[in-house]
């Protein structure tokens, strides 16, 4: 008897549709076939119903095979983001992340910045395969092309946050996005002081940093976390502008490198929270600055009592 891996009860409540059921079982054992009557008795549904959210999936872009006498199937070569293609690659400690995922939008961080303002817990995670009007820096265009990267923003509510401490958010992140590129990819990524990620000297991440204060407290209300990553170079190439500068993380398609990356970014990014969490204490600053593999880079101080990370 074959193991199936099938993680729908840990991840999910009972709301999730019957697609979203048959993705993530799919997601979690890619390259099996699993016959529609397997299926549905797996995810409690009629063969029909299966067989509809097979076919909604396949028009939405999912290499979905449908083999007679064996099944369907999720193709091992696809490189497509999902939520639940997500959650399988994350630490068991932040399994449980709520991962909205849009095929196109206008700007994650506007989106997510909307989203804080209406209360929405810490933790909540917008991605998009493509954004309209991107933001970086001081209000520049982000290039955000269909389906060639991932456009992320996380909504973050740290505890009694001054805005020194607040600024090392993007620091953090920046940290977090080299050591996830490096591990996927094997390619060696570095800092551009502060939001930049660079391979080979072309700049591959842009990191935007988005915060709400109280102004009576001077306390962080929330920070929102966007991130664009460049994965693959667009058919027609970059922007004429872009050229000299873009850079990417691959040169071809990669297995489910978006789910990946996405993933590894996130375990990174909160394994470094945590670990700042108990070295707060910080004072074996050189044991924290090492857990992260940049110590030759990085390395951690203190300012009017306050921990920082600086370059």
């Amino acid at each position: 008897m074959r193991r199936i891996c099938y993680i729908y009860s840990e991840l999910s409540g009972d709301h999730m549709n019957t697609k979203g059921k048959l993705l993530e079982l799919l997601e979690a054992n890619r390259g099996s076939y699993f016959s529609g009557e397997e299926i549905a008795g797996l995810l409690s549904v009629s063969r029909t119903a299966v067989w509809k959210a097979v076919k909604s999936l396949q028009k939405e872009g999912y290499p979905i095979d449908a083999v007679t006498n064996k099944g369907y199937c999720l193709s091992l070569e696809t490189d497509i983001l999902s939520s639940q293609g997500i959650q399988k690659y994350l630490h068991p400690n932040i399994k449980n992340i709520d991962i909205s995922l849009l095929p196109t939008v206008s700007s994650t961080n506007t989106l997510m910045k909307a989203k804080a303002d209406a209360n929405m817990p810490e933790g909540c995670l917008l991605i998009a395969s493509e954004q309209t009007n991107g933001k970086g820096r001081y209000r520049r265009n982000f290039y955000s092309p269909h389906n060639t990267g991932i456009y992320m923003s996380l909504l973050l509510r740290p505890q009694n946050c001054t805005s020194v401490q607040a600024a090392q958010i993007t620091t953090i992140a920046a940290v977090a996005m080299c050591e996830a590129i490096e591990a996927v990819s094997g390619e060696r990524a570095e800092i551009k002081w502060v939001n930049d990620i660079l391979i080979r000297g072309k700049k591959v991440c842009g990191i935007l940093t988005e915060g709400s204060f109280n102004l009576e407290t001077g306390a962080l209300e929330y920070a929102v976390l966007g991130l664009g990553l460049n994965l693959y170079e667009p058919e027609e190439g970059f922007p004429k502008a872009l050229i000299s500068v873009a850079g990417t993380v691959f040169h071809a398609s990669h297995s489910d490198a978006k789910n990946r990356l996405a993933a590894e970014f996130l375990n990174f990014f909160f394994d470094i929270i945590k670990l700042l969490i108990r070295q707060i204490m910080w004072r074996n600053i050189e044991n924290a600055a090492s857990c992260w593999g940049k110590k030759s880079s990085w390395y951690l101080q203190e300012k009017n009592g306050q921990p920082l990370l600086w370059k």
